[in-house]
């Protein structure tokens, strides 16, 4: 089972890049996509099925903000959209395809780096995930969670860690908030955990600023967030890089599951 979780900083402006013109080739089965920037009136059909693959979606209230979507090639038993806190719900944040033994969601957290007020917002929200991560895992499913969680865990999760301890995304809280998430309640990094010590090749994201992309000045900030029974059977992962749809690059994950 192929999954694929991509950060497209606006469905429309990805397509323009060649999204879904490079989607068919990767025979993935679950493609999880953030930051839509788009509301359902925006998406043309081509972006909603897309090589046998039919897309669902959590848009944000406001226009041109945040939205997530999970296209899947089987169809999973129901979707579910949003966390039930409405602050957040309005904001598009999560998605989850549902097979009953099996949950892959694409989530969208919320990121601070533009305003204390953002990241009040984003301290909020971890808040309030802390505890549905904690009912999804002891709920006894496989789950996969998708996407861009906007925090680097690790001093080799980003290039110019000494100079961001105080930066929205690296802040202290924020890292031992993931930290928990690892070791109280068992959730797998499963990249990490294939490649525990990538640096340069683990970046998701890059600033526009200066040449970070170019001189490979980089974030993991993109995720595949697992469940220890699903996350074991992971064989292989990669980022894309080959091709530039957005700020960030897809991850790719390869598991010897079937659901």
């Amino acid at each position: 089972m192929r999954i694929i979780s991509a950060n497209l900083n606006g469905i429309r402006s990805a397509a323009s890049k060649g999204f879904f013109d490079w989607l068919p080739a990767q025979g993935a089965d679950v493609v999880c996509v953030q930051e839509l920037k788009a509301q359902a009136t925006d998406l043309k059909p081509e972006f909603i099925q897309c090589d046998g693959l039919s897309g669902a979606f959590h848009y944000a209230e406001k226009k041109g903000y945040s939205g997530v979507g999970v296209y899947t090639r089987t169809p999973p038993q129901q979707i579910i959209e949003g966390l039930g806190v409405p602050e957040f719900d309005l904001e598009g944040r999560y998605i989850e395809a549902d097979y009953g033994n099996l949950a892959v969601i694409s989530l969208y957290q919320p990121s601070g780096s533009s305003s204390d007020e953002r990241q009040q917002a984003k301290f909020r929200f971890l808040d309030a995930f802390f505890p549905h991560l904690e009912r999804l895992v002891k709920c006894g499913r496989e789950i996969v969670i998708c996407g861009d969680w906007n925090i680097a865990h690790q001093e080799i999760d980003l290039k110019n860690w000494k100079s961001n301890q105080k930066n929205s995304g690296f802040l202290p809280e924020e890292r031992a908030w993931m930290t928990r998430l690892f070791d109280e309640l068992g959730w797998v990094d499963v990249y990490r955990s294939l490649y525990p010590e990538h640096t340069g090749e683990a970046y998701t994201w890059w600033s526009n600023r200066g040449q970070a992309y170019a001189k490979n000045v980089g974030w993991r900030i993109d995720y595949q967030i697992a469940t220890p029974g699903i996350a074991k059977t992971a064989k292989f992962a990669s980022v894309y890089k080959d091709q530039r749809f957005s700020d960030h690059a897809p991850l790719i994950v390869d598991y010897d599951y079937t659901p």
